[in-house]
């Protein structure tokens, strides 16, 4: 940074506090610090260096203020670099990431919740197949779903038939109904293994593992024939904060998984720039890239899997 540019910060951590002026003169050596109404004379320093209250108080201010701009900028560095600043959910382990229990009306009819894996799923299916074309919501418990739903080939149902999948007969109940999280460490690591790597979430890189085609999940379960649209379009998203990177949205990367609809218009306007209140503030409340980043594809905490110019991480 400019010699000049730290003078700009400094005078404006200066007026913060009340300061604004400093005068030096050249003929006694004089450091002069003065505010626009100022009651009592201005706090001096002479050239010989004699300390007074109000010289050690001018020079006390100053040393605060310097040590505020250096912690100040230390922790703007430690937030951008690290991305410690925003308050992330915990990440389970890899095995379990991506599992939920669906309860909205188990308990209460003495039933046990339903254990679903993500990870077991997202190997076979494109997420459009539950999401768009079964029309489970990306929020659980959201979907208002009846076992008898599911025995008439609803929901569930369309492929745990006794056919495709196991079906929905009283031997089968707690397959799901299991009241707990059973995901299979097993079984996820015989997958993993044969899967690109990355550092958060399952630490399986998706995108990738569609690219190499060393998965192939369905695009659609009801019309073998459709295929992703070809979509290529990058976006640059400015960030808030002018030391923030730009995020970067790859519509290339999505578009093998994602229907538009699960994401235009109710997500995302499709004009860029239309959105409101789209910022990190709500995508941590699961609005935004937060519906499926935060619990089901890679996590926020992998700062660069959309900043990718953010250092350190």
């Amino acid at each position: 940074m400019s010699y000049q540019g730290g003078y700009v910060i400094i005078d404006v951590f200066l007026w913060m506090v009340g300061i604004n002026t400093i005068r030096h003169n050249k003929l006694t050596g004089d450091i002069i610090l003065s505010r626009k109404s100022e009651v009592n004379p201005p706090c001096t320093r002479s050239a010989a260096g004699y300390f007074t209250s109000a010289y050690f108080g001018a020079r006390l201010k100053k040393g605060l203020v310097s040590a505020g701009i250096f912690i100040v900028f230390w922790g703007v560095a430690h937030i951008a670099s690290a991305g410690q600043y925003w308050d992330f959910p915990p990440l389970p382990e890899p095995y379990q990431y991506g599992d939920l229990l669906i309860d909205r009306t188990s308990t209460k009819n003495q039933v046990k919740p339903v254990f679903f894996s993500h990870w077991s799923h997202r190997a076979k299916y494109a997420c459009r197949v539950c999401h768009f074309e079964l029309d489970f919501a990306f929020k659980v418990n959201k979907t208002e779903m009846t076992e008898e739903d599911n025995r008439n080939g609803l929901f569930c149902g369309a492929c745990h038939d006794g056919k495709q999948v196991f079906g929905h007969t009283e031997g089968n109940c707690e397959k799901c109904h299991a009241g707990e999280n059973i995901s299979s460490h097993d079984k996820f690591n015989l997958l993993a293994r044969q899967l690109p790597k990355t550092e958060y979430g399952n630490k399986i890189d998706w995108v990738g593992a569609v690219r190499s085609k060393r998965i192939t999940p369905r695009y659609s379960i009801f019309n073998e024939d459709e295929i992703p649209m070809a979509f290529k379009k990058d976006l640059e998203l400015a960030a808030e904060w002018s030391f923030v990177p730009p995020a970067f949205f790859p519509h290339a990367a999505h578009t093998p998984w994602l229907d538009c609809a699960n994401c235009h218009p109710d997500i995302f306007n499709i004009k860029k720039k239309t959105t409101k209140h789209f910022s990190m503030k709500y995508i941590l409340e699961e609005r935004f890239c937060g519906v499926c980043h935060l619990k089901i594809a890679f996590p926020l905490n992998n700062c660069t899997g959309c900043h990718p110019k953010i250092k350190g991480k």
